[in-house]
């Protein structure tokens, strides 16, 4: 079917568990398990949405991993080949077995948070997914669609599992807000750049929104994606009318909607939560003879981290050096001694400091280098946004960064030699990455620009075997130390030029190597910085707490009128004065340039989990344990929750701060249990995802949120059925309770579970939260509160609790 895909128009099905609502399913049964129980239902399902028109029906297989299905009550190989069997039959009994027609393995998420965040390790992740998509291929599914994902690292597991697994094509969906972001952080841009960057045969959006706030977000993929994007709404919002749930897009509004998705670049359609096969075939008779708009290839050279994409393009960017042992004596400790939050020091302070990119080599004779570049890359992905460049000749360590990282790295690097691009093309071929192409081979690096230049040549055109496009090879010309080679600046310099007029690829060099064994190298590095930048140097690797470099940056963006108003240059710089009697450059911080102090508050917002206890160890013995915790673990939360709310922090820092409070507060407690002290509990909350959701992502979010906060928190768990919530509830005197739910066939237990509440224990509230939820919904349900994140659900038990009596939150 790959042939078809981007030419012609091609129709998914529609929703599968209102339908089985329908027909009985009840809450809490898994609905995979009809597959076997009641194969009838779900190919009779199946065969209405081949009639209606879908060119792609997906095998009743969305929770179908190990994950969920680990005993041998229903055997995971029974389940997948029934579904697959099943959505075949329906196939023949459509009269569309004419190899047009195609059975998809639907992947749904595992239900829990990856490593940091969560406790399912990406290892695990993968081969919960390795598992099904091996078992779908072998019961004779098409294609494998993955779906309703709210995390680049999970979907990468899965996208990673299929491809591995089989040879089939692979889809991948997932779930946006109404501004363009996922749970965990990521944006369409760096979801686009992970996801090509991993070989999908298409990308998308569904669940979670209508087809009308779908399609911004839709414009938005199409701009940045080079290849056929799905489209997959729910039937508008959720609804409750009395115990029923509906939603309030009918098949005419959502055929006309999905009309206009066609026209703004979608080719492959279909439709999620509360749509039936009358939806698709509305939307497929009304859709069918238009034409495709085809997606350009898009030259935008991208790297990208779980939250946050960096395009190298005409503006320069930086790549903080600094994670780099090369002369640098600390830093060769902290490998040695095995001192991993130096190392996240190191980025954040870059971070601060104006890098875009981390470089990361912790390549040492005396260490294990791909368990340390691994352990590394895993932790530093957990405390910054920044991408990463990961920088080894290690082609062990080079793998296993590259599989761990969470989002499309730089990868530095490889060289003209054959032997370099056969080892590191290979790799960038399967995770995706922008790589550099250093400007040697066997015979060395050429003396002239002209050698250099093809050299590169050769790494682009070699490059192009395995598929990798120019825009992903960026150039490094090799800066050469002028002390011992006279011409080396002016080389590099023409060699850049001609690179960028010759190849139109972008450029990076390793700055500061042009001064070596000079006295005040920071003055020929910043003016060889500048030159090169005007060369048309893209990114310049560098020390960004240099002064002198960052001076050159920033007045060389304000010069090429890449800073709009000069506002980056006077925000740095305007408080700056000259250092009373100084006559040369001087190295005075400036206004803006300045890195955080290292005290407890400082590591508990950035995450920095053994600097926050050895802080809270130092002091301890002389200050007052309950003074800590209100003067710097909870102003610091504090802080992080506001950035958060703000979208300048995301989930996965919101979480490592969390933790790194927790390590404090572990010192802090030992100290109060010894001395008899008692901190005060804010209140009791219960928190429980309803009977029949297993996903317990956002409950476990928000629980490591209001201990931190000082909650005592009473954790069900999930599958929790509302009579236990409620006589827990009494038990302990309880008046605010949490609950979860993610799928729709669920929330009409937690509807109950409110009911019951009223009924039983009046004077317990209520805050509600999960994707299938928004405010209509949880007023509809009695609910008291809606939280729409995990920080919304601490300040409403805040202003519950922190007070004395019961209010009620104006929504």
């Amino acid at each position: 079917m790959r042939e078809r895909l981007g030419k012609e128009l091609l129709f998914l099905d529609g929703g599968m568990g209102t339908l089985l609502q329908e027909r009985g399913l009840q809450p809490g049964e898994l609905p995979e398990t009809w597959n076997i129980r009641k194969p009838g239902e779900i190919t009779e399902i199946h065969r209405q949405y081949y009639e209606a028109g879908s060119d792609i029906v997906l095998a009743n297989t969305f929770g179908a991993n190990a994950q969920k299905f680990h005993d041998d009550t229903w055997p995971l190989k029974d389940v997948i080949f029934a579904a697959v069997e099943n959505a075949k039959k329906a196939r023949i009994l459509a009269g569309k077995d004419d190899g047009r027609h195609y059975v998809a393995l639907d992947m749904g998420p595992t239900g829990k948070l990856l490593e940091p965040m969560g406790d399912l390790s990406f290892d695990a992740a993968c081969e919960a997914f390795a598992e099904a998509a091996r078992l779908g291929a072998e019961a004779g599914a098409d294609l494998i669609h993955i779906e309703t994902m709210s995390d680049t690292y999970e979907c990468k597991a899965a996208v990673l599992a299929a491809k591995e697994q089989t040879d089939l094509p692979v889809f991948a969906t997932l779930i946006f807000d109404e501004k363009g972001k996922l749970l965990t952080g990521g944006d369409v841009l760096s979801t686009v750049a992970l996801l090509e960057g991993l070989g999908v045969d298409a990308l998308g959006i569904n669940c979670g929104l209508g087809p009308r706030q779908m399609l911004p977000i839709l414009k938005e993929i199409c701009r940045h994606a080079s290849i056929p994007v799905i489209v997959k709404p729910n039937a508008g919002l959720p609804k409750q009318r009395g115990q029923e749930t509906y939603y309030d897009v009918t098949p005419e509004l959502f055929a006309g909607w999905m009309q206009e998705i066609v026209k703004a670049g979608a080719c492959i359609v279909g439709g999620c939560c509360g749509t039936t096969p009358e939806h698709i075939r509305r939307m497929t008779d009304i859709c069918k003879n238009m034409a495709v708009q085809k997606q350009t290839e898009k030259e935008e050279t991208v790297v990208s981290s779980y939250g946050q994409a960096v395009i190298l393009g005409d503006c320069p960017v930086i790549i903080g050096e600094r994670i780099n042992p090369t002369g640098k004596k600390r830093f060769k400790q902290a490998l040695k001694e095995h001192d991993i939050d130096y190392i996240l020091k190191e980025g954040i302070r870059q971070q601060e400091q104006g890098a875009h990119i981390l470089d990361v080599n912790v390549g040492l004779p005396d260490i294990d280098e791909p368990s340390m570049m691994e352990e590394v890359v895993r932790e530093l992905q957990g405390i910054t946004s920044l991408p990463l460049q990961i920088d080894t000749v290690d082609q062990e360590a080079m793998e296993r960064a590259m599989r761990v990282y969470n989002g499309k790295p730089m990868v530095n690097s490889v060289s003209g030699k054959q032997e370099s691009m056969d080892m590191v093309f290979p790799l960038v071929q399967k995770y995706g990455g922008v790589v550099i192409g250093l400007a040697l081979d066997e015979q060395g690096i050429p003396d002239t620009a002209e050698g250099r230049v093809e050299i590169a040549g050769k790494i682009i055109r070699e490059a192009a075997k395995y598929g990798i496009r120019p825009k992903n090879i960026v150039i490094d010309v090799l800066t050469m130390t002028i002390s011992s080679e006279p011409e080396g600046a002016i080389t590099v310099l023409n060699a850049l030029e001609m690179v960028r007029n010759k190849y139109h690829v972008r450029t990076v060099l390793g700055v500061s190597n042009i001064s070596f064994g000079l006295p005040y190298r920071p003055a020929v590095n910043s003016i060889f910085y500048a030159l090169a930048m005007q060369k048309g140097l893209t990114a310049g690797i560098i020390n960004p707490g240099s002064e002198e470099m960052m001076k050159a940056y920033r007045s060389y963006l304000a010069l090429m009128n890449f800073d709009p108003n000069c506002e980056g240059y006077i925000a740095a710089y305007a408080g700056y004065t000259q250092p009373e009697g100084v006559r040369a450059v001087g190295t005075q911080p400036v206004s803006g340039g300045s890195v955080g102090e290292m005290t407890l508050q400082y590591a508990i917002e950035r995450g920095l989990k053994e600097e926050a206890s050895r802080l809270t160890k130092d002091r301890v013995a002389a200050e007052d344990p309950l003074a800590i915790i209100n003067e710097d673990l909870i102003p610091a939360l504090d802080i992080v929750g506001k950035r958060f709310e703000k979208g300048t922090l995301f989930l996965p820092q919101l979480l490592m701060s969390a933790d790194a409070a927790k390590e404090a507060f572990a010192v802090l407690k030992e100290t109060m249990d010894r001395s008899g002290v008692v901190q005060d509990k804010k209140g009791k909350i219960i928190l429980a995802t309803v009977k029949g959701d297993i996903h317990d992502i956002g409950k476990n979010i928000v629980k490591v949120l209001l201990e931190n906060y000082g909650f005592d928190v009473i954790d069900l768990g999930k599958d929790v059925e509302p009579e236990r919530i409620v006589e827990t509830a009494k038990s302990e005197q309880v008046r605010l309770v949490g609950l979860s739910a993610l799928m729709t066939t669920t929330v009409v237990n937690m509807e109950e579970t409110i009911r019951l509440l009223r009924k039983e224990k009046p004077d317990c509230q209520v805050m509600v939260g999960g994707a299938v939820l928004n405010q209509e919904y949880a007023d509809m349900i009695g609910a008291d509160f809606y939280g729409k994140d995990a920080m919304q659900s601490v300040y409403f038990a805040q202003r519950l609790l922190d007070t004395p009596g019961t209010i009620h939150y104006d929504k």
